[in-house]
């Protein structure tokens, strides 16, 4: 048994997935961590499949998450949950686009990062750590609207993690 964690980050082109994966590796590596990252992209830039596999811990020697071993799922595109679900490990955690409610994002382009501040309920990385990479991986302009929507994610996951 390791203490690596293993995250796959799956949408469509042109989504965000690897920013959203640019983030979370940012994230893990400044909460001190090793962190190895590959990416998966499918027939066309936009539109098309994407994924990328974020894996860290201690010590990580491979950056691809094996068939059924992923710890978490996030997909960005409800389309692609289905197709990706086989990376899943038993147990393992789904997050999706229904975490939020309809309507929920003031600017939809910004669903990765909400979708990650999801994700960082049930990652032992500091949100101290998420938010700095995220400013460090989204250009200024960007950083308002997005600090808004991680915030409104992680509420999502509160609220959801209460309720059932």
């Amino acid at each position: 048994m390791t203490n690596v964690t293993n995250v796959v980050i799956a949408g469509l082109g042109g989504q965000g997935v690897l920013k959203a994966s640019d983030i979370l590796a940012d994230a893990a590596f400044r909460a001190g961590l090793d962190v190895k990252k590959s990416e998966l992209h499918g027939m066309s830039q936009r539109g098309g499949s994407v994924s990328s596999d974020v894996r860290f811990g201690p010590q990580v020697l491979s950056p691809m998450v094996p068939p059924g071993e992923a710890d978490v799922l996030l997909v960005l595109e409800e389309t692609q949950v289905e197709i990706n679900r086989p990376i899943l490990r038993a147990n393992g955690i789904l997050i999706g686009p229904d975490v939020l409610a309809e309507g929920a994002l003031k600017n939809k382009k910004s669903l990765n990062v909400a979708l990650l501040g999801a994700m960082s309920m049930v990652l032992d990385i500091p949100e101290e750590d998420w938010l700095t990479a995220m400013y460090a991986n989204l250009a200024e302009k960007l950083h308002k609207i997005n600090e808004h929507a991680f915030a409104l994610g992680r509420a999502a996951a509160l609220e959801r993690n209460q309720a059932g």
